[in-house]
């Protein structure tokens, strides 16, 4: 729970020094915010947005580096291939490091990014109940 809580603190300065985040829709991005993450964050999915739509929508912002924090389920692997592919042709590095590391640590408990959120409360409540301390864990509303 430690090694993600940290994960997500380093996510948070990395979009707050600027770097935006790519999400696939709106309840991904609450997640986030529920989880303190507060930067620019950018669509992969809303409205009829096609791919090439998102990767122009990011090269119009003009990052250097845009984080990937698509779902973890197989479409969301495949949207997140494709996406970084195509964003990298641009000249924009794709950074999916933060994606690689939930992904590998919440293993098939989470499928998408709305999940994180009730996975960390759950494991919040497994850890106080287990021994009868409250974890260090904070969540900002």
């Amino acid at each position: 729970m430690e090694q993600i809580q940290q994960i997500l603190e380093q996510l948070a300065e990395e979009n707050k020094s600027g770097k935006p985040i790519l999400v696939e829709g709106r309840k991904d991005a609450e997640a986030l915010k529920t989880l303190g993450i507060n930067g620019k964050i950018i669509f992969a999915k809303k409205g009829l947005k096609t791919r090439l739509d998102v990767v122009s929508e990011i090269e119009k912002s003009s990052p250097n580096e845009i984080i990937l924090m698509l779902d973890f389920d197989k479409e969301g692997r495949e949207l997140t291939e494709h996406l970084k592919i195509h964003i990298e042709k641009t000249g924009i590095k794709a950074n999916i490091h933060y994606w690689l590391k939930l992904s590998s640590l919440t293993g098939r408990e989470v499928k998408d990014v709305e999940g994180l959120a009730k996975y960390l409360e759950t494991l919040k409540i497994k850890s106080t109940s287990s021994n009868g301390i409250p974890s260090r864990m904070s969540f900002s509303q």
